[in-house]
């Protein structure tokens, strides 16, 4: 068998795209209450009734029914993230917001009597909109402490029930997107390199310190970090292409460095000695950082090309990031270009540079889903192009995992069709199970399983034996 017994087979959500109940029991506004239109959109200054974020999937009244649902499938792990404004609404109180911590409370006990572990990202572009706005997010030096009582807090309440963590959702994403990434309300063509740069290593010493706490409270918890990971080819064999993979992918493996090897890589010094960059640290700050995480998490949607000149190739649509267009790879109907073996190549490449445990947090196809009533009279979604494209990939995980690397689990993303976070649309759907919400806000919100339900079910439940079938 090439899946090891205890790989952790499951899916992932993030709360801001599935909880709803935006200001209930106490929850703060958080920037994704006031992104409508997703990352792609502009920001309003309060909440708009057309920001179906706002309502999500009503995962907040209906955990329980949709866990058990993720039990049926025979789920080993649940991605999901606490929101940071349920425990402080503000961000930067003294002292936590007691329903907010009853929630989870109540979600992580649904999840173990169901025999699935939590896996709790600790900021999955959450950041409490007060920190925006007041601090201009992970800019200012001040987060690190809110951060740190945050941690604490959620740290000493679930120590018995969560075993497994992430510090920041896709943290490089802060480089594209700094509001969702690191929660910066300055517009982002107003920020500069040093800026942004200032605001990771805010970023990575927070992360650093969680992981050191996490370590010091639940001795035998794990800590990992979190990437979008789109690594690059180069458009050609031309050397200048391949430089400029090499360049590209140092924008994406710069994150993962310091935070999985514990001190900044020369390639990123040598580039802020030629710019002028000068990052602000406090005494202790490089100390701190060789707190590493236990093992390096990732999402998966596509891989990309690049090249020394861009310019003359057709541009790849993408997730938050895209690059040249492959001509050898089909896409999806959002244009992400679809390489399963570009997945064994990440795992691969990770697993080479740090020798350490992966996880795969995020994979999955969106599309536009038709409900339909079958043969028995109930309602289902015909989608053997998902069960095709999950095949594929994570057969291509099992030829990793035969070359000999470490690959802890897979969490397929929307693993019940949640609120796109790119582009705030229901439409684009992922999940194994069919979320009755339409893109004016209307619907029963029923739940149906879809054909891949029961594929993915057979899946876990032979341990990856039925790819083969």
């Amino acid at each position: 068998m090439s899946f090891p017994k205890d790989f952790l087979w499951g899916g992932a959500v993030a709360a801001n795209q599935c909880e709803g109940a935006y200001l209930e029991d106490g929850k703060g506004l958080s920037i994704q209450d006031v992104m409508p239109k997703g990352v792609m959109g502009s920001v309003t200054e309060e909440p708009v009734l057309e920001n179906l974020k706002l309502v999500g999937i009503d995962f907040y009244h209906r955990y329980e029914e949709d866990i058990r649902l993720l039990a049926q499938m025979g789920f080993k792990v649940f991605r999901m993230s606490i929101a940071w404004s349920r425990i402080f609404p503000n961000g930067d109180e003294e002292e936590p917001n007691e329903k907010g911590l009853a929630f989870y409370d109540k979600v992580f006990d649904v999840c173990r009597a169901c025999g699935i572990e939590p896996m709790v990202t600790l900021s999955h572009y959450e950041t409490p909109l007060h920190l925006a706005k007041a601090y201009d997010g992970w800019r200012d030096r001040r987060l690190v402490g809110f951060f740190e009582r945050y941690c604490r807090v959620v740290f000493d309440r679930y120590k018995d029930k969560v075993k497994y963590w992430m510090t920041f959702n896709e943290i490089n994403a802060l480089w594209h997107f700094p509001l969702m990434g690191a929660g910066i309300w300055t517009p982002k063509e107003q920020l500069s390199e040093q800026d942004k740069y200032q605001a990771a290593h805010h970023e990575f010493v927070a992360s650093a310190l969680a992981t050191k706490l996490l370590h010091e409270m639940i001795p035998e918890a794990k800590m990992g970090c979190m990437v979008l990971g789109a690594l690059s080819y180069p458009m050609t064999p031309k050397p200048e292409d391949m430089l400029a993979m090499v360049q590209a992918d140092r924008k994406v493996m710069f994150f993962c460095d310091v935070q999985a090897r514990g001190y900044y890589p020369s390639y990123t010094k040598k580039e802020w000695e030629k710019k002028g960059i000068s990052i602000q640290m406090e005494p202790g700050d490089e100390e701190l950082l060789r707190h590493t995480v236990d093992y390096i998490s990732f999402s998966y949607y596509m891989s990309k090309c690049t090249a020394a000149d861009c310019s003359q190739y057709s541009k790849g649509a993408g997730n938050l990031t895209s690059g040249v267009k492959n001509p050898y790879l089909k896409e999806s109907e959002w244009g992400w270009q679809i390489d399963p073996d570009g997945l064994r190549y990440t795992l691969n490449y990770f697993y080479d540079r740090y020798q350490k445990p992966l996880f795969i947090a995020e994979n999955g196809l969106g599309a536009m889903d038709t409900l339909v009533e079958n043969e028995e009279g109930s309602f289902t979604v015909m989608d053997d192009y998902r069960i095709e494209y999950l095949k594929n990939h994570l057969l291509a995980v099992e030829e990793a995992l035969e070359e000999g690397v470490d690959v802890m689990g897979y969490a397929a993303w929307g693993c019940i069709d949640v609120v796109s976070a790119s582009t705030a649309q229901l439409k684009k759907r992922y999940g194994f199970i069919y979320v009755d919400r339409n893109e004016d806000g209307s619907g029963t919100l029923e739940r149906y399983k879809k054909k891949s339900f029961d594929w993915y079910r057979r899946v876990i439940e032979t341990n990856g034996e039925a790819l083969h079938g």
